[in-house]
C-alpha cells in the first residue's frame, strides 16, 4: 500500500480532500472487499467518462477499499466496452419488449444524437439493470468467497498434522 504522504499529495485524489485518509479505504477485509466489488462493478456499467473518479467517490461514500473499487472499473476498457455495452443494450431492449435495432457506426455528432433517440432508452435501462445486478452479485459473491476461504483455512488448521 502507498504511504499516506503519497496519497495526500496525489494530484487526482486531491479533489476528495481529507476524505481519502479514512483507514477503511485502504484496508482489505471481507466487508471492504465485498463493498469495493459492488462499487467498482456498478460504475463499470455506467457509460460516462471518468468512471474511476465516480468509483473513488463511491468507495469514499461507502467506506470500502478504494484501490479495488477503482481497479474494477477497468472491466469496461476500450477493448471490452463495445461487446459489453452491446450486451447491455440487448438486455435493455429485451426488458422494454422491443426488438434490437440494427445500426451502423459513424463517427459523427449527428449519428450519436440520432442513436441516442432510438437506442438510448434501452441502452440506459440495460446499463442500470446490469450495473445493479453486477454490484449485487459482486458483493454477495465476494462475501461468500471470503467466508468460504476462511472456513476452509480453519478446517485445514484443525486437521492433524
Amino acid at each position: 500500500m502507498p504511504d499516506h504522504a503519497t496519497i495526500r499529495n496525489h494530484k487526482h485524489l486531491k479533489i476528495f480532500g481529507s476524505l481519502v485518509h479514512e483507514p477503511n479505504l485502504w484496508c482489505l477485509n471481507r466487508r471492504s472487499a465485498a463493498g469495493a466489488f459492488a462499487v467498482g462493478l456498478f460504475f463499470a456499467f455506467v457509460p460516462v467518462p471518468f468512471q474511476m473518479l465516480l468509483a473513488a467517490g463511491g468507495a469514499i461514500l461507502f467506506r470500502v477499499n478504494l484501490p479495488l473499487s477503482v481497479a474494477l472499473v477497468w472491466l469496461t476498457n476500450p477493448i471490452t466496452m463495445p461487446p459489453i455495452f452491446y450486451g447491455v443494450y440487448r438486455v435493455g431492449a429485451w426488458l422494454m419488449g422491443k426488438p434490437p435495432t440494427k445500426f451502423a457506426f459513424e463517427a459523427s455528432w449527428d449519428w450519436l444524437m440520432k442513436s441516442l433517440e432510438s437506442v438510448g432508452p434501452a441502452f440506459l435501462l440495460g446499463c442500470g439493470v446490469c450495473a445493479s445486478v453486477a454490484a449485487i452479485i459482486g458483493y454477495f459473491g465476494i462475501s461468500w468467497l471470503w467466508r468460504y476461504s476462511v472456513a476452509r483455512s480453519w478446517r485445514k488448521r484443525r486437521r492433524p498434522r
